[in-house]
């Protein structure tokens, strides 16, 4: 299954990133680049549907948001301006014959990516 997923673990909660919105960009050139997907996580972190498949997955540059900020403020103690607010990915897709899957994991005051299956 060629696709993209994502999901958001909160490691300051120790709970999944429920409700955080992620917005999916695609770069046409090294400046300009279109939204082509918004979605919010659910109850486990995940997005119910992949973020990209199908004919519209293709090798390129891609960048997801990840808007961590609200989602904190909403559960934390934070600061009114957040250290972390968007936490921004920006990756490439080269084969389009495999699935990729960006997970994050996330604190008000870090966070870490990796490629996972």
């Amino acid at each position: 299954m060629t696709k993209l997923t994502t999901h958001v673990l909160d490691v300051y909660s120790g709970k999944p990133g429920k409700g955080i919105k992620v917005d999916l960009y695609q770069y046409k050139n090294n400046k300009q680049k279109d939204k082509i997907n918004s979605i919010t996580l659910n109850d486990d972190g995940r997005s119910d549907h992949a973020l990209l498949e199908g004919i519209d997955f293709k090798e390129g540059k891609y960048e997801l948001v990840f808007f961590v900020g609200d989602y904190f403020k909403g559960i934390a103690s934070v600061s009114k301006i957040p250290f972390l607010d968007d936490v921004i990915i920006k990756f490439g897709i080269s084969n389009s014959q495999e699935h990729y899957h960006v997970p994050l994991l996330v604190s008000p005051w870090s966070y870490s990516t990796y490629r996972g299956s």
